[in-house]
């Protein structure tokens, strides 16, 4: 990794690509993925196990929408210098 990266990424839940609550979207675009290949996923686990139904709810609870996460360090926060 690169010491100059950016701030590490943040889980969040998407606005723009949700089919219910944003959770599959946002785990998508968290691990780099096909948001159809996580919905699936979860559709899999709960038939199977109902694991996936609690991780689902788990996520939607706790997961902050990305319109709601902290501003990065360019963002609001970062001090103008002359």
């Amino acid at each position: 990794m690169n010491s100059t990266s950016s701030s590490p990424r943040r889980l969040t839940r998407s606005t723009t690509d949700k089919k219910l609550g944003g959770v599959a979207a946002g785990l998508a675009d968290y691990f780099n993925l096909d948001p159809l290949l996580v919905r699936v996923g979860f559709v899999v686990t709960t038939l199977l196990s109902g694991a996936g139904l609690i991780a689902y709810l788990a996520l939607l609870a706790f997961a902050p929408r990305d319109s709601d996460a902290p501003a990065s360090a360019s963002g609001s926060h970062a001090v103008a210098t002359a």
